[in-house]
This record gives structure tokens, sequence and C-alpha cells, in this order.
């Protein structure tokens, strides 16, 4: 596929509180063994794009560690490269930290790159895309633009602060708006886009002089009536991660077999780094039932509906419910835990119970002990 592919970072209007204090979005651990940005990046190089872009707003230790060279995804590094990109200079405020802004920091990396179009998308969105079909209908169809939009009915609980678009018969986006919770029906922007590469490149130049404070998707809802915006809808399985509740909630919602094999295919592989520790070992007391475990774990307690990152102890006694426990951590002896989401390293010892709501998860904040 002859396209350079650009994983966008977030905007302000995302964020997962505890988690985000550590780690930049993508990087989050996602369902016991993945980090977010698997999905995407797979996305990306199943299609067939062999140089990728990754932009990373801040924190970009634990993205770079888990990215390495890119082999791992697939992607050659004879016909392409995966870099990790992020603005090397100090920004006087947060608010000036847009995407417009590392792009036209990073652009002597997009003006090298010899693919004629760009595929972007953020990672915060999780769900399957061949783009070799995404470009077809952008060539078939002429556009300038093409947005990717999915069709939800839950608009009012999910994907909230997700922008919108409105779309006329002939699929022509004529306008842009915001997800405040008011309509059950709405048509979300993916924030995801193709073009031609010369195109991103003036829009980008085009944003940077109307405002410093604009972000792409900024420029593209200028560019309704100027140009040729069609919308290519996502059909299937989508989820926004853009809180801490959505976060545990989508986790949660993919434990169930007939969910995960909407986004887990077969055919369609999610690539990510793995780990050579050893199978997960459960004791004679230990037990587990509609969970997902990941390797090197120790299980001497009781696991129901949770999930469970590398290398987690549940100790004897243990009742851990409708958890995501993110991994390297230790659940102490006789200690329930219910609707929570423990964050690496840390430790639950010290108390018997502690108890959140599916809506409302309890949060254990990174290398804390209880």
């Amino acid at each position: 596929m002859n396209a350079l592919g650009i994983i966008n970072f977030e905007d302000n209007t995302v964020e997962i509180d505890g988690l985000g204090e550590y780690r930049p979005v993508p990087a989050m651990v996602f369902m016991g063994r993945y980090r977010i940005i698997d999905i995407m990046l797979s996305n990306m190089t199943n299609s067939g794009i062999n140089s990728v872009q990754v932009y990373c707003k801040e924190k970009p230790r634990n993205l770079i560690e888990h990215l390495g060279s890119g082999q791992r995804y697939n992607i050659n590094s004879k016909r392409g490269k995966l870099r990790v990109l992020y603005g090397e200079k100090m920004f006087s405020s947060l608010v000036y930290n847009t995407d417009i802004e590392n792009f036209r920091l990073n652009m002597q990396y997009i003006e090298r790159d010899p693919n004629p179009y760009v595929v972007i998308a953020p990672s915060y969105f999780v769900y399957p895309i061949d783009f070799t079909t995404v470009l077809k209908q952008h060539l078939d169809t002429n556009a300038d633009v093409t947005v990717l939009y999915t069709s939800t009915n839950e608009a009012k609980t999910s994907f909230l602060n997700c922008d919108t678009v409105t779309v006329d018969k002939e699929k022509k986006i004529t306008a842009f708006g915001k997800n405040r919770g008011n309509t059950k029906n709405r048509l979300i922007s993916l924030e995801a886009y193709v073009m031609s590469k010369s195109l991103f490149i003036d829009l980008i130049e085009k944003a940077a002089n109307t405002s410093s404070l604009y972000w792409f998707k900024d420029i593209l809802a200028d560019s309704v009536e100027s140009l040729n915006i069609r919308g290519y809808q996502v059909r299937g399985y989508v989820a926004c991660l853009n809180t801490l509740e959505e976060y545990y909630r989508n986790c949660m919602e993919l434990k169930h077999p007939g969910i995960s094999a909407q986004l887990f295919k077969a055919d369609w592989p999610i690539y990510t780094q793995t780990s050579d520790t050893c199978p997960t070992h459960f004791s004679r007391e230990g037990t587990a039932k509609d969970s997902v475990i990941a390797n090197g774990c120790m299980i001497e307690g009781e696991v129901s509906g949770s999930i469970l990152g590398r290398n987690v102890k549940i100790e004897r006694g243990a009742i851990v419910h409708n958890c995501i426990i993110i991994g390297e951590n230790v659940i102490g002896k006789n200690v329930h835990l219910e609707n929570v989401v423990v964050d690496k390293y840390a430790e639950v010892k010290n108390i018997d119970k502690l108890v959140g709501t599916y809506t409302e998860p309890v949060y254990v904040k990174r290398r804390d002990r209880i």
C-alpha cells in the first residue's frame, strides 16, 4: 500500500485518570497482554503500510520501549520504517502541544517519505480496519479527504466529547460537531483520515497560519466547503477509550468471546511485544472463570470476570471479581477486590475489602501499597 501511516496522539478531551499519569494513552496495557497502540499499528501493517510514524504527546519512554524497531509488528526495515516522534521543544503551555505543531516540528520526516498518500489515525479508537479498502474508496470517489466514522445509538453514554459528522446522501461530509450526550443516535468521527501527502502538508501549514492552538481536525472542519471530504463508515466493533470509566467498561465487555471475536480475528492478527515468562500456575485452591489471564501469573485465590496482566500473584483466600490488574501485582491473602483497576507494581495486602462500581471503578495507583 503506497501510503505513509501516521498514528496521531489524542487531544485534551481524552483523559484516562490515574493510568495517564504514568504513560501516554497508546502505551497503556490493554486486555492483559497488549498495549492500546497495538490495535491501530497492526491495522496499518496488516494493510500493507510499511512506513509508520507514531506521534507521542508526552512521556515517550514506555512507548519507545514497547515498539522497539517495529520488527515485531511485521515492518520490514528494508522496505519501510517505524519512527516514534514527538516535539523536541518546551511548550510555554500544554495548550500549544497540538498535533499540528508536532507535525511541523517533524516535517522533514513527512516530506522525505516517498509514499504519495497518508493514512492518519489515533490509537484511542479501537477497531479492526483494512485501510486498503478505504484508500480504494478514496480514489474511486475522487475525494480530497476521506474521514472514517461510525454510527452509534449509545451517544448519550459513550463517545462523549468525540467529534461528530453530518453526511449527505452521497457520503459527503457537510459539517463536523461535538457529541455532548444530548442525542442517542450520532455519527462519530474516528479522527482517521486518508488524503494525498501534498494536501496533508498544505493543511498543516494552513492550520498553523490560522491559529497556534489549531488541531488537524479543526482545519478539516474549516474546509468542508472548499474540499471534497467524503465519509467511510466503519461497521462492526468500535470502542473509544477516552476515560477511565470507558477503558474499564470496554475491557470488561471484551472478555465475552462473542464481542472479542469482532476485534481479535484469526485472519487479522494483533501484534505486540512478547514475553518469555512461564505459563500461569494454579494452586489446588486457585480458580478462575470468565476471565482473561496473561502468562506468568500465580493464582491461589478466586478470580472471576477479571483481566490479569503478566506476573500477577493472587494469594490464598483472595477474591478478585470484575477487576483489571495491570501487571506485576500482588493481591494479598483474604483480600476482596471488586470493580477495581490496579496499576502496575501495586500491592494490595493490608485491607480486607476494596469495592467500586461498574460505572465508577476504584483506581489503585502505580507502585502503591494498600
